[in-house]
């Protein structure tokens, strides 16, 4: 299961490293929202919403799921700039409908739910959809998305404004280290681009990306089966201090591909019972219930969402479930006419970091 990246044609400009203060606040905030994600980072997680005030800490939640789950496009730059506040100043100038698709795509929570023409911002059929899959998600969920079509440009303008009031509270103060940081991984990246060629600078980017043998394609290590194209723009590679264990790519139709890689792998888990591990490993030794746990790792699903997104019937789903619920992989609550399932990130942690760093790329 991979995502390939189509890079054919001119030579020149096929790979871009490059430094992007929005998309590392992304991932701090990313952090903030999934902290089971990022244990390493527990103490800063804790420390930064214990010195937040309680405005800026609701404005978090109302909008985590732009960053949640997965991140929306435009605050994955494939064109860094140098501070924050020029990358905000581009993504005012995307319009409506290219923000509102890639924030409807985050907040509906799946990764096969795409709203092309009509509009959901023209079309009322498209609206009730993006409501109904919003709804699903939850009543959070459903406010946010009721308010982007109802008033983009007013959600747009908060959002930034939230983006802004996070950059004093804590990104700032923390950029001034990350970024001494993102600049020495980013000077190996183009030494290794420059001298060694495109597939060097791939394979010290993560083991899970490598150049395909025809030389015209990327390969990314992901649970998922999907292609795209840089013809003609090329990939923007951006690191992250904030970011392990993901690997990030964005790459919906009329964005340029981008992927956020972390700067350093973390170290080795510790070592398990063979007993836990054979009992896990055998609940997890089928691709689809692997699939079903990379969605379920990124936050609470029903059966229904989950059918939807990998394209399977809701029994078929609600089998696999089962196997990994009886391997103590999954917790289920009820929440009103919704059962929604969640998957232990401890005890995926506990099969160890690789295991874990699959799921979560």
């Amino acid at each position: 299961m991979t995502l390939r990246i189509d890079i054919g044609g001119p030579p020149s400009g096929k790979l871009r490293f490059a430094a992007s203060p929005l998309a590392e606040l992304t991932a701090m905030l990313h952090v903030l929202a999934e902290p089971g994600h990022h244990p390493q980072l527990a103490g800063w997680a804790g420390g930064v919403w214990a010195g937040l005030r309680p405005e800026l800490a609701e404005r978090l939640r109302e909008a985590e799921f732009l960053w949640r789950s997965s991140r929306a496009d435009f605050l994955v730059p494939a064109r860094p700039r140098p501070t924050l506040a020029e990358e905000l100043d581009e993504v005012d100038r995307i319009d409506d409908e290219s923000y509102v698709t890639a924030a409807l795509i985050t907040t509906c929570g799946s990764n096969r739910v795409h709203f092309a023409a009509p509009s959901p911002l023209a079309d009322a059929a498209a609206r009730d959809r993006a409501l109904d899959l919003a709804q699903a998600r939850g009543a959070l969920q459903e406010a946010f998305a009721e308010r982007l079509l109802a008033d983009p440009a007013g959600v747009r303008t908060r959002v930034r404004g939230t983006l802004e009031q996070c950059a004093e509270a804590f990104f700032d103060l923390a950029w001034t280290d990350v970024a001494v940081q993102l600049a020495t991984d980013l000077r190996l990246k183009n030494d290794l681009l420059k001298h060694q060629g495109i597939g060097a600078a791939l394979a010290s980017v993560s083991s899970a990306v490598t150049l395909a043998p025809d030389g015209d394609h990327i390969i990314v290590d992901k649970l998922q089966d999907s292609a795209t194209t840089a013809r003609g723009t090329g990939v923007t590679f951006l690191p992250s201090v904030f970011g392990h264990p993901h690997l990030v790519a964005v790459y919906a139709p009329g964005w340029q591909p981008v992927v956020q890689y972390p700067v350093a792998e973390a170290s080795p888990a510790e070592p398990v019972s063979l007993e836990t591990v054979t009992l896990r490993l055998e609940a997890l030794a089928h691709p689809v219930r692997l699939r079903l746990l990379r969605t379920l790792a990124r936050g609470p699903h029903t059966t229904g969402e989950l059918a939807h997104a990998w394209g399977l019937s809701p029994p078929e789903v609600s089998r696999h479930l089962a196997v990994l619920r009886r391997a103590g992989l999954l917790t289920a609550r009820r929440q009103g006419r919704y059962v929604r399932y969640t998957a232990n990130l401890t005890d995926l942690t506990a099969l160890g970091a690789d295991l874990l760093a699959a799921v979560l790329r």
